[in-house]
This record gives structure tokens, C-alpha cells and sequence, in this order.
């Protein structure tokens, strides 16, 4: 067909209209871009997706103060000083009666009562409810699981929002799950007072210096400060690495050479001031405790010249010292694989920095500050801390406690920075960077390090309270079983009636039976009709879980045993009322037992005849062996029927016995309990008991208290 004959294409005439501009039309809504931060540590796949998902604030807080309140609750007393030297003082300011050691007395006051009366308010909150003094622990644990939750969750987000989203969300699940944070959240000790201030002052050091930036300097120096001024002044010593970095290190700041002396004199300037203004916090600090000691004191500088600069028959070695792996054995029993992990945050860093610097973000100028040298300053501290103590003949666990927390956070950078090295070996492997971006392979990684970490720090933690939670059960059965029984069987127990329980509380009714029944709330005040019952305690002595669970009425004493160094004594009587300025202050604070020594001397009048002991606290292990020396100082009292009743005996366990793995972690049913998997022999098991003085008991039960003038009401 020629050209000429070709049909013409058909042309189309369309109408376009413009687009509304006014609302008429609806828009989809545009996603929303992903969160950026301005971080350290930089992912290298996936880029422009959306980041991790981290939980808010709020969101991090309820799940972490859920779990603090767990620990409230069931988790032990592990150290003796937290009872003698914290809850027994606290229980004097609160209740008028306790045990008193030698740091308390005036003459050496290396205890702050400031500390102390900070937990005086919940301990009193629960008499606003009717309730006894033994839910004025529960509640001050409580109040700490609340402070201490706050503190992690601005820890937590300023790791996100500071050095990397997934470096963040690892160390929120081992703050969560770890044993020692378990442990050591809820104690009533200077050292987790410390850690928690420590984290606020940390959450605000993980920001980059800057002139303009005089929050984070001012921030990070008050809270340092106060868990060293109010807390322990030797947890100051973490804060070593921010002070360097506030002085030397540019951070945000961009600085010429002609204008650097001008710079670092702004900065040591700025520093001097927060230092000042942080130490204020001493004048409260110093005002409580010389009001209550009686003296001028200053109690942070009386226990670093104690620790330092001891006499030559004085000093922390007094009371035990330890080889210098003691800390790394004590880290791997409360963090298990996540130990090896934090000694490799730093190597892991160096090795980055040669292999995929990309990762830190871009390289300096030489008027800027590395982002190498920023990191390393944040995973200091933790070496620094450890490196510390490790020197110090005297060691204990609670020591460590003010770096527990960068201990996880040290191990979550080693963590990423691993999972990286494996991402820059899966592109090497592969030559796609794409493939890579679309593995599951680095996430299941990090995912199996967390939960098989959460697993072992769970049974752990699980552990702890099956296998040595007796001390608190047998004095929980004292008051809730025993006290009760006894007051039946003097005809002294009296009940609310249920219709009463309803109205007011107040309207107490007789009865000669005890009814184990909800609805009936025992009243234990005519427990002090007996004129005072001894509860001793031999060499479980430093087991003893304070006042506070032990029954108004019972009065707790120490028998001798084969400890031979100074046990407490007791405060002398106070004065209801105020001591000086203070209504909580009581006269007692202001004397001391002139026995009481900071030579760890033993003092023979602390002891009680375990002849007038009513109840006695005893655990007996019959699979040791026994020195026959021993045996007139501590007796299998559980086994003399003749002298003493058992009223209650909880399985302990027998760690001497018991298999090396066994007995640190907790499995559900008996096989691991008799075997322990058939490698190490399982766990065997003691008896820890409360005893009743059969003599006594038949002597009192046998007399008419009828007419001895029976309180009735409630305490």
C-alpha cells in the first residue's frame, strides 16, 4: 500500500482537570521517616528503613518496674551489712529498738543517718493503712524497685538515642533479665544508690561535649555527686572518664589551634562551677548527721580516711580479704557469657576501628574529636572500676554494684560491634550487600546471645530464692503460725469479728480458738504480755533478716558461736520525740556501746545465755562433718529433742555438697535437684529451723495470763 493510501491515525482530545487544593480531596498520609539519632555507633544495612523498634520511656519503665517489684519480693538479703549497718538503724528511727554497730556509733560515725532517713517516709507510709512494720520493708523495697526502674529507663534511652538504637535495645533485656541487676536494684546499701545516680549521670555523660551544652556538664557532675556525697564517695571514682572528656576532648565543639587555650579554660572554668554547685549537697548531708551523731560530722570523708588511711590496727582487711579473681569469678556467677562480652567491648572497638571504621562514622578533621576517642571515654569506666577494686585486698560483692549497669552497657556495644564483623564477612562472602540486608542470620545471632543469657540469669535468679529464701520463711512462720499458736494456747489470742473487720478494725473480740482464715486478722500486741521473747540466733547470725520481719514483742539476740569477732550491740533506750531539730531523730544515735571497736574485737557481754532463749534460729547440715572442737560451740541444737522443738524447718541448701553447677542454677522437677544432669551429683539439702525452748514454752503455756494485763488493739 502506498504512503498516499494510508489511513490517518486517529487523534483523541482528553480533558484534564487540576488538582484541589483546597482540602477537597483526601491524601494518603505520608509514613513517617524513620527516627534518626545522632549516634555513635552507625548501622551499616539497611540505612534508610526503619530502625529497630525500641520501647519509649514509659513503655521501658512498666516493664521494668514489674520485674523490680518481683524483686521485691522474693529476692534475698545476701549481705549482712545491708541488715546491721541500713535496715536496723532505719528500724531505730522508726520503731525506737534495733541492733547497732560500731560504724553507727558516734565515736566513729562512718554511717550517714542522711542516707538512711531518706527511707524513713515509705517505711512510716504504711501505718496511714493500718498495716504492720513488716509491710514497711516490703514497702521500702518497693519504693527502690520505683527509683531504680526510672533510672534504668533514662539509661536505657539515652544508650538509643546517644550511641545506637540496637546497642540500646540489648542493654534494656539485660538490665531486665540480668541476676546481679536482679540482686542489687532492690538493696538497701549505699553501693545501689550509688548505681542508680550513677546511671541518671551516665544517661546525661553519653551526649557529646559542647560549649553550648551546659546541661549535660551540670547534669552528669549533681548526680555523680550525689550518689558519692549521699551514697558512697567511692563510686565518684567512675566518673574519672567524664571528667577527662569534659576537659580535653572537643566533642560537638570545632576548635582552631589560635583559640584552644581560650577553649580549655572555658571548659575547666564550667567544670570548677558544677563541682561547686554539686558540692552544696554536702550541707544537708553534714547538718543531718551532726544532729543526729551529736558532733560535727562528715561522714563521706570519714569513710574514705577509714578505707585509706586506716591506723596500723585498724582497716577494711579486718574483715577478710580475697584473691584478685574474686571479682571475675562474683561477675560470672551474676552475668554469666555477658562477662566475656564486656572485657571485649574495648578490643572489639580497636578491631573495628581497622576493619570497618565506617561504622563510627566519618573520619575526623583535625579540629574535631574521634569518634573512637568518644566511644572509648563511655566503655571506661567499667575497666577503670574493675581495675580499682581488683587491687583492694578487701572485696566484696556489693562493691561492684555501682557498675553494673555499664557492665551491660559495655556488653551490648561488644555484642553489636560482633554482629557487624559478621556482616562485613557475610558481604565479603557473598559480593551483595543487598543479600546481606535480607539475612536473618545476624538478628538470630544477637537474639540467641540474649535469651540464652536471660535463661541462665533467670535460673539463677530463681535459684537464689528456692535454695537460700529460708531465713525469710522461718521468721514469716514465726509471726503468721507460731506467735498466733502460742497466744491460743495462753488464751491471749483475739481476732476482729468479720463484721467488725468491716467497720472500722477496731472492735477486738476473744476467742480460744485459732482460725487459719482470711477474714479474721490475728492481733500479736499481747505478744508483749510475755514481758519480752528472745529470739537468738548462733552461727546463722549473719543471716539474720532484721527487726523489721522479726513481731513486735520479740526481742532478737546473739548465743556464742565460733565466730570470735564483734557482733552488734543494741541501741541504747530512746526518747520518743526529737532529738534537736529532727521529730524522726531519737537520743540512742548519740551513744554508742562503749564496747563496741573498729578493731573487729570480739565483745563477750553481746552474747545471750541459750538457756533464756524462748526460739532459736539454727540450721543443721547433717552431711558435714562436724570438728568435735566445734561441737560445744555450735551443737546440732535441731538433733536435742530433749531441749528444743522443732516448730518449722525449711530445706536449705548444702553448697559444701552440692555439685559445682547444680547448685547456681534452678531447673523445674527432681531429676536436676538428686543428679544435676548426671555430671556433678546434684544438690543435697540441710535443714535452716526455728526451734522452741521446750522447757519455756511448758512453763508459760502452763501459767494464767488472765490477769497480766493484755493489750488489746492493733500496733
Amino acid at each position: 500500500m502506498s504512503s498516499s493510501t494510508a489511513t490517518p491515525p486517529r487523534r483523541i482530545e482528553t480533558i484534564r482537570f487540576a488538582r484541589p487544593t483546597t482540602g477537597q480531596q483526601d491524601e494518603k498520609p505520608k509514613p513517617k521517616l524513620p527516627v534518626k539519632y545522632d549516634v555513635l555507633l552507625h548501622d551499616q544495612l539497611r540505612k534508610n528503613t526503619k530502625g529497630p523498634w525500641c520501647p519509649s520511656f514509659s513503655v521501658a519503665f512498666r516493664i521494668l518496674v514489674l520485674i523490680r517489684f518481683c524483686s521485691a519480693i522474693y529476692s534475698n538479703i545476701s549481705d549482712c551489712d545491708e541488715v546491721y549497718n541500713f535496715w536496723e538503724p532505719l528500724h531505730y528511727l522508726d520503731q525506737g529498738y534495733g541492733f547497732q554497730t560500731w560504724e553507727t556509733s558516734p565515736v566513729y560515725s562512718i554511717r550517714s543517718w542522711a542516707y538512711i532517713a531518706l527511707h524513713l517516709l515509705p517505711a512510716r507510709a504504711v501505718r496511714l493503712l493500718n498495716l504492720d512494720k513488716r509491710q514497711s520493708f516490703f514497702a521500702v523495697r518497693a519504693a527502690l524497685a520505683i527509683f531504680g526502674a526510672l533510672c534504668e529507663s533514662k539509661f536505657y534511652r539515652a544508650v538509643v538515642e546517644k550511641v545506637n538504637p540496637h546497642v540500646g535495645r540489648y542493654t534494656l533485656f539485660l538490665l531486665a533479665t540480668i541476676t546481679g541487676m536482679w540482686s542489687a536494684s532492690t538493696a538497701f546499701l549505699p553501693s545501689s544508690f550509688a548505681m542508680m545516680c550513677n546511671m541518671v549521670a551516665f544517661s546525661y555523660a553519653l551526649e557529646l561535649p559542647s560549649r553550648l551544652n551546659n546541661q549535660r556538664t551540670f547534669a552528669a557532675i549533681l548526680f555523680f555527686a550525689l550518689g558519692g556525697i549521699v551514697g558512697w564517695p567511692f563510686s565518684l571514682a567512675a566518673s574519672i572518664p567524664f571528667i577527662l572528656e569534659e576537659l580535653f576532648v572537643y566533642g560537638k565543639d570545632k576548635i582552631k589551634p589560635e583559640v584552644y587555650s581560650i577553649w580549655i579554660a572555658s571548659r575547666w572554668v564550667r567544670l570548677v562551677q558544677g563541682g561547686l554547685l554539686a558540692s552544696l549537697l554536702l550541707v544537708p548531708v553534714v547538718a543531718i548527721d551532726s544532729l543526729t551523731y551529736g558532733k560535727l560530722t562528715i561522714t563521706p570523708w570519714n569513710i574514705v580516711r577509714y578505707n585509706i588511711f586506716p591506723s596500723s590496727s585498724t582497716g577494711p582487711e579486718l574483715y577478710g580479704t580475697e584473691p584478685w579473681y574474686f571479682y571475675l569469678l562474683n561477675l560470672v556467677l551474676n552475668f554469666n557469657i555477658v562477662v566475656p562480652f564486656a572485657l571485649l567491648s574495648f578490643p572489639a572497638l580497636l578491631i573495628t576501628r581497622s576493619v570497618e571504621y565506617k561504622r563510627l562514622g566519618a573520619r575526623p578533621m583535625a579540629d574535631e574529636s574521634s569518634p573512637f576517642v568518644l566511644l572509648t571515654m563511655r566503655l571506661a569506666p567499667f575497666y577503670l572500676w574493675l581495675g580499682i577494686l581488683t587491687m583492694q585486698p578487701h572485696k566484696e560483692e556489693r562493691f561492684m554494684f555501682p557498675i553494673y549497669p555499664l557492665l551491660c552497657f559495655n556488653a551490648a556495644v561488644a555484642l553489636y560491634l560482633i554482629r557487624g564483623w559478621m556482616e562485613v564477612a557475610y558481604i565479603k562472602a557473598t559480593s551483595s550487600p543487598y543479600k546481606a540486608s535480607r539475612s536473618s542470620l545476624f538478628g538470630t545471632f544477637t537474639l540467641c546471645v540474649i535469651l540464652l543469657t536471660s535463661f541462665i540469669s533467670i535460673s539463677r535468679a530463681v535459684g537464689l530464692t528456692k535454695y537460700y529464701h529460708a531465713p525469710l520463711d522461718v521468721v514469716f512462720h514465726l509471726q503468721n503460725v507460731e506467735l498466733p499458736r502460742l497466744l491460743n494456747a495462753t488464751n491471749l489470742l483475739i481476732t476482729p469479728t468479720p463484721a467488725a473487720a468491716v467497720d472500722d478494725g477496731k472492735k477486738w473480740v476473744s476467742t480460744s480458738k485459732y482460725e487459719e482464715d482470711e477474714r479474721h486478722q490475728v492481733d500479736l500486741s499481747p505478744v508483749k504480755t510475755f514481758g519480752g521473747l528472745k529470739l537468738c540466733y548462733g552461727k546463722e547470725w549473719y543471716r539474720f533478716p532484721g527487726h523489721y520481719l522479726v513481731p513486735e514483742g520479740v526481742q532478737a539476740e546473739f548465743v556464742k558461736s565460733e565466730f570470735d569477732g564483734m557482733l552488734p550491740g543494741h541501741f541504747a533506750p530512746s526518747k520518743e520525740g526529737a532529738a534537736g531539730l529532727w521529730a524522726w531523730s531519737r537520743h540512742g544515735a548519740r551513744r554508742g556501746h562503749p564496747a563496741l571497736n573498729d578493731r573487729n574485737q570480739e565483745v563477750l557481754e553481746f552474747y545471750a545465755d541459750v538457756s533464756t532463749c524462748d526460739y532459736l534460729i539454727d540450721s543443721d547440715f547433717p552431711l558435714r562433718h562436724s570438728d568435735p572442737e566445734s561441737a560445744n560451740l555450735e551443737p546440732r541444737y535441731v538433733t536435742d529433742a530433749g531441749t528444743w522443738d522443732k516448730v518449722y524447718c525449711h530445706e536449705f541448701l548444702d553448697a559444701a555438697n552440692s555439685g559445682r553447677f547444680s547448685r547456681l542454677l534452678w531447673f523445674p522437677g527432681s531429676f536436676w535437684k538428686e543428679n544435676g544432669f548426671g555430671f556433678d551429683g546434684g544438690n543435697k539439702f540441710g535443714e535452716y529451723c526455728l526451734l522452741r525452748n521446750r522447757k519455756l514454752a511448758e512453763e508459760r503455756e502452763s501459767r494464767d495470763w488472765s490477769k497480766a494485763g493484755t493489750v488489746a488493739g492493733s500496733n
